[in-house]
């Protein structure tokens, strides 16, 4: 019964995290901002954490099943 909102979830965390680190990716090999108004380095170190704790957290909901 609640097997369905654990796989909701664990999707919903997986594929933004997932998203959110290659967008950053991409982003930060052309040369291009992250984030506007924020220096680069900084920009990409948040966005990837965020990016890998989302993915994690994902991963942990669809461990949980």
């Amino acid at each position: 019964m609640e097997s369905g909102p654990a796989i909701f979830a664990g999707a919903a965390f997986t594929l933004f995290g997932g998203a959110l680190l290659l967008w950053t990716t991409v982003r930060a090999l052309h040369r291009e901002p992250v984030v506007y108004g924020v220096p680069p380095r900084a920009a990409v170190a948040v966005t990837s954490l965020a990016g890998a704790v989302s993915l994690l957290l994902g991963v942990w909901c669809f461990d949980r099943l």
